[in-house]
């Protein structure tokens, strides 16, 4: 079996430079709220599709969560917070389709006949993977960690999306899913498109203590947090020693990732605000950090609290029940080429 080694088309977004409409896919793994990274890396970027026309299908990947736990803790209230995230930060409800993996599960049988067009060698050299396997920090994993860019391919390619928004790190998943369904219309006739990639306004945003933001590491702003938790948590972030304030992201990586947060949420560039602080010191660049994360975040939280979980439990019944609609036509067709239906 042939690796494709090509990177997988993909554009970033840069305003008005959106394609034209069409299906959308992307999702998150419910493991804790979503952060300032997502919002940045893929959240913005769905409002801005759904707002320009595209239909947009999101998955709450609740099966995903057993990759590297061994019990999916809080789940159901997870799922519900996660959805609330997603309409605080702009979703549209009445026209997307939001759904959990669980909900769905001819989504997740298409993973059979995906697998047999992979190989094992390929699941084992996913840099995604590899990452994963050592920030969960375990000396062995299980098979649904090794098979996880397999299971997103069965999440893009069950409603056929033609565009997938994700950070710089989720593009070898994008790659894999885009030769499966190389394969499969190769082997089988014409079933599924090659989906794109949306890249998001910055590839990886670290966390306040220099390292990769993750949910799971909670080195992260959340998108829930209060004025006060968001002040606590820039006063901790690590910088440096020197007092002129400069944005010089190789020699000086902790000060840059706060520029490069402050001029994400203002709308400029890092060094526009690191000119802005010039020599107000550590202090000074946490104070225009906290006070701009907290202008991008005061929508959200007032549209956040418009919502509750008995809107977060409506949604996703009625995003399951679109979802299996589609996820049963595509499940169908994938079996009468192959011969099975």
């Amino acid at each position: 079996m042939t690796t494709t080694t090509t990177v997988p088309a993909a554009r970033t977004a840069a305003g008005p430079g959106l394609p034209a409409p069409g299906r959308v896919l992307t999702g998150d793994r419910p493991t804790g709220g979503l952060h300032l990274g997502h919002y940045f890396g893929t959240l913005a970027n769905r409002v801005r599709l759904q707002q320009q026309g595209c239909e947009l299908f999101v998955v709450v990947a609740d099966y995903q969560v057993i990759t590297d736990r061994d019990r999916p803790e809080n789940l159901a209230q997870l799922r519900t917070s996660m959805v609330l995230d997603y309409l605080a930060c702009g979703i549209d409800a009445d026209n997307s389709v939001i759904f959990a993996h669980s909900a769905a599960p001819a989504l997740n049988q298409l993973l059979l006949p995906f697998l047999s067009l992979v190989s094992t060698g390929e699941l084992d050299r996913n840099p995604t993977v590899k990452e994963e396997i050592r920030m969960a920090g375990r000396s062995k994993v299980n098979g649904l960690m090794m098979t996880y860019p397999v299971h997103q391919a069965a999440d893009i390619l069950f409603c056929k999306a033609e565009l997938v928004p994700v950070g710089k790190d989720q593009l070898p998943h994008l790659e894999l899913t885009r030769s499966i369904a190389r394969r499969f219309n190769d082997r089988y006739g014409p079933v599924f498109p090659l989906p794109e990639g949306l890249l998001g306004e910055v590839g990886t945003l670290l966390g306040l203590d220099g390292r990769k933001m993750s949910k799971s590491l909670g080195n992260g702003i959340a998108l829930s947090d209060g004025p006060d938790q968001v002040a606590a948590k820039v006063r901790a972030a690590r910088t440096d020693s020197e007092r002129r304030i400069s944005y010089h992201p190789q020699s000086r990586p902790e000060v840059a990732n706060l520029l490069t947060l402050a001029g994400l949420c203002l709308g400029v560039a890092p060094a526009v605000v690191a000119e802005q602080v010039g020599a107000g010191g550590a202090a000074e660049l946490k104070r225009v950090v906290t006070d701009s994360v907290n202008k991008l975040l005061a929508p959200i939280r007032a549209r956040r609290a418009s919502f509750g979980p008995g809107d977060a439990a409506e949604i996703l019944r009625r995003g399951a029940s679109r979802a299996r609609e589609i996820a049963d036509a595509t499940l169908a067709e994938v079996n009468a080429v192959m011969g099975m239906g």
